[in-house]
């Protein structure tokens, strides 16, 4: 079985537990990155033409306001297929309760019907928000298994409870 993990994530100034923080690799990253030690997969990030606001307070806004238009943001680039990969993990910070509108763009690229989507969701107290059962929407026809939360700040710890998950759903 072939797996994909797709991503989504956001460097810059982030909100930790009451505070914000610079950091350089975004919080979904670095889970992904704990993941990629513990499975073989192939690995695409999921990236804006035109990105968010490395200010935090200015990326809510806009992609809440992305969000209320249901916008899909124009992406760098796609992967020419999906269709060699039995598996796609999609991994993603919570925007307002759901995944970011880029996910969104991602999704609605291919037809996940066959494939099995986990979905896990880094965030900083707000869990996986509806973010499962709009991934369950837009990839009709795949099996979406329960997605795993993570903490933001927690995701240098991170690497035990995903191989919980991965091992819960086959994946070890």
């Amino acid at each position: 079985m072939k797996t994909l993990i797709a991503y989504f994530s956001r460097a810059d100034e982030n909100y930790f537990g009451g505070a914000m923080r610079y950091i350089k690799v975004g919080n979904t990253e670095v889970v992904v990155g704990k993941m990629r030690e513990l499975i073989d997969a192939d690995v695409f990030k999921i990236e804006m033409k035109k990105p968010y606001s490395p200010v935090y307070m200015t990326c809510i806004n806009e992609a809440k306001d992305d969000l209320r238009k249901n916008a899909r943001p124009e992406l760098v680039s796609l992967p020419e297929s999906i269709d060699g990969y039995d598996n796609i993990i999609l991994a993603y910070p919570n925007y307002w309760g759901t995944v970011p509108m880029a996910v969104a763009t991602f999704l609605e690229a291919f037809d996940f019907s066959g494939k099995t989507l986990l979905p896990l969701c880094t965030n900083e107290g707000s869990g996986m928000g509806h973010s499962e059962r709009d991934v369950m929407k837009m990839c009709r026809g795949a099996n979406v298994v329960k997605g795993l939360s993570i903490t933001g700040s927690a995701a240098e710890s991170s690497k035990e409870s995903v191989k919980r998950w991965l091992i819960s759903n086959g994946m070890i």
